[in-house]
């Protein structure tokens, strides 16, 4: 990307603004009259007093009702029939009563999905776990996986894992081949555009010289109207040509329409997979890079610059906050980027693109001087940032993206962010905490059991527990929230082989805290080449090579623990039914049952202990 001072033109000049109107207009907040009776804050209590966002229970309520009966249904017959196909013992009588509703709908396990950070490793990874998970896949079926993407609550993402969640949600969740690389010209989806860089999408002057142009036009309305501005929203319309509708092959470099400017995350409640239930409630997260922090609690050995004590801000379609004790607030995410003390409300600021990119802000972990000696992602646009002040404050918020603080003045003394005008937020994952689990460890939404997908990658591109360690450090510090126990140190980790197949954990623990289903990108399946050890700055795909990951992943998924006689390898035949013990195990002991039969030696086999 070039600098436009190198082109002569001043900027930000209105002038731009001309030439790609349709994204810039899309772009730009309004402001707006407040709805009467409106309140920009919503206090979500701590304890046993915590609430929901009155929608968010009503969706999940309603999703209880009309959804998840045939969901668990479904998947119970799918992984009763491979077990009868694999001739392993069948499951015993409690796991069909839980998952057939028998016992109520009120047995039925909150199930949530979190997916990691770690750019498009994380996406491509991820996508193949909920490709194994889905059961309109016939091969998943087949696996006797297939069926729990259906079942889930609750999905959350963070970083590359936030693009997949985002990209789905706003897709109007469509299978995971759909998703990655079928445009639909009816919907207007696209696919996630691959093949074109991150970077640099084009090795031809006068087109990238058009599409640098049209990124920095794109933004100007929103700053013209007096909102702020950064690198992450440019970083904001690079990601809405992948990761929201509006772009395809055909149009990428068409600079007279939107890419998906203008489609907000509070706009998804009127997708029909929202309107009937079908998906799972999506939420993403970021971080405060709150320059008041206790740095002393920074996660020890991290690169990253985010204490664990900072606010952790989720993002739904109904509203942004944070559960942790020291804010317990909310805003309405219509109205997020309503200025502090405004008579006026806005509208607009929640783009879909924007809170993707917000929750996938790795700016602020790049060194400056490398950043502008050309050796980062993005460095141009950033270099173009750095005309507007030398100084090292300005650079700090041309890094983070910058919201209008909705909870000013609330909270002071323990709200870090309380005296803050404008929040400044980063990745979701630059305290340590790489896997998206704060939102399903809030105890307003009773979660009993979270898959997570580690596509993390701290050891050449691989997973090594890190991110999970950090998970539970988090929770020490805080006291909304609880975490099963997990290995402190990488080295047991690895030791132990806990990456390299599926583990639970908190089997067997007796305070309530979820049970914890961790599968990492940690090896190869079966003895293949690896293939999803993909580098975390690699800027675009091939085909051919998200769908070999993805089909690697999918393998990794479904294997469970492998085994290997004379060079064969082999799946675990009792995986599908291991899987199933897990996913109600929470609901078996609610009900007072004993493990037994399968899942008992089961749990022997799968849980850490």
């Amino acid at each position: 990307m070039l600098s436009l001072l190198f082109l002569g033109y001043p900027l930000f000049s209105p002038l731009l603004v001309r030439g790609q109107l349709a994204a810039a207009e899309a772009y730009t907040p309004t402001r707006v009259a407040c709805p009467p009776d409106t309140s920009l804050v919503r206090l979500a209590g701590t304890g046993t007093s915590q609430s929901l966002n009155p929608s968010e229970s009503a969706y999940v309520s309603s999703r209880q009702t009309l959804v998840l009966p045939s969901a668990w249904q479904s998947y119970l017959t799918t992984v009763q029939q491979q077990i009868e196909a694999r001739n392993v013992s069948a499951l015993p009588s409690y796991v069909s009563d839980i998952l057939s509703g028998a016992n109520g709908s009120s047995a039925y396990p909150t199930f949530g999905i979190a997916t990691s950070g770690g750019g498009y490793r994380a996406a491509i990874v991820g996508a193949g776990a909920l490709n194994a998970l889905d059961g309109r896949n016939a091969s998943a079926i087949e696996a006797g996986t297939g069926g729990l993407l259906q079942a889930a609550t609750y999905i959350t993402g963070l970083s590359g894992g936030n693009w997949l969640v985002t990209s789905l949600a706003q897709a109007d969740f469509p299978t995971l081949s759909e998703l990655v690389f079928q445009p639909n010209d009816v919907s207007g989806w696209g696919g996630w555009n691959a093949q074109y860089s991150l970077a640099s999408p084009t090795s031809n002057t006068v087109q990238g010289l058009a599409y640098d142009l049209g990124l920095i036009t794109e933004i100007q309305g929103k700053l013209l109207a007096g909102y702020p501005v950064s690198i992450v929203d440019l970083w904001a319309r690079i990601l809405a040509r992948h990761f929201t509708n509006g772009t395809s092959a055909n149009n990428y470099f068409d600079s007279s329409l939107p890419h998906g400017a203008g489609i907000t995350f509070s706009s998804l409640t009127n997708l029909s997979t929202f309107v009937s239930y079908s998906q799972p409630f999506p939420i993403v997260v970021a971080d405060s890079r709150s320059w008041s922090a206790n740095f002393s609690n920074l996660y020890p050995d991290s690169d990253d610059n985010v204490p664990l004590t900072n606010p952790v801000y989720e993002f739904s379609v109904y509203e942004m906050g944070s559960f942790d004790p020291s804010l317990a607030a909310f805003t309405p995410m219509q109205y997020l980027g309503t200025e502090p003390g405004s008579d006026t409300c806005t509208v607009g600021f929640d783009q879909l693109s924007f809170i993707a990119a917000t929750s996938s802000n790795i700016f602020s972990s790049f060194n400056y001087t490398s950043f502008l000696n050309g050796t980062n992602l993005l460095t141009p646009l950033l270099e173009l940032f750095t005309q507007l002040s030398n100084d090292t404050e300005s650079l700090d918020w041309l890094v983070t993206s910058r919201v209008p603080n909705p909870f000013y003045g609330l909270n002071e003394g323990t709200y870090l962010d309380s005296n803050a005008t404008e929040l400044a937020l980063v990745d979701g994952g630059d305290d340590g905490e790489g896997i998206p689990f704060t939102p399903l460890l809030a105890k307003a939404r009773g979660v009993d059991v979270i898959w997570a997908t580690d596509g993390s990658g701290n050891i050449t591109n691989w997973a090594n527990g890190y991110v999970v360690s950090a998970a539970q450090a988090r929770t020490e510090l805080l006291s909304a929230y609880d975490f099963p126990p997990v290995p402190t140190d990488t080295a047991t980790w690895l030791d132990e082989g806990l990456t390299t197949h599926p583990t639970f954990f908190g089997c067997n623990s007796s305070s309530p805290v979820p049970l914890l289903i961790y599968l990492a990108n940690g090896a190869p399946p079966l003895g293949q080449a690896p293939l999803t050890n993909i580098t975390t700055v690699q800027e675009a795909f091939e085909a051919d090579d998200i769908e070999a990951a993805m089909s690697q992943m999918f393998d990794l998924t479904t294997q469970g623990m492998a085994t290997e006689a004379d060079g064969v390898w082999a799946k675990d035949p009792e995986w599908p039914a291991c899987l199933a013990c897990a996913v109600v195990d929470r609901s078996r002991a609610k009900a007072g049952v004993e493990r037994s039969g399968v899942c008992e030696t089961c749990m022997q086999k799968y849980c850490w202990s």
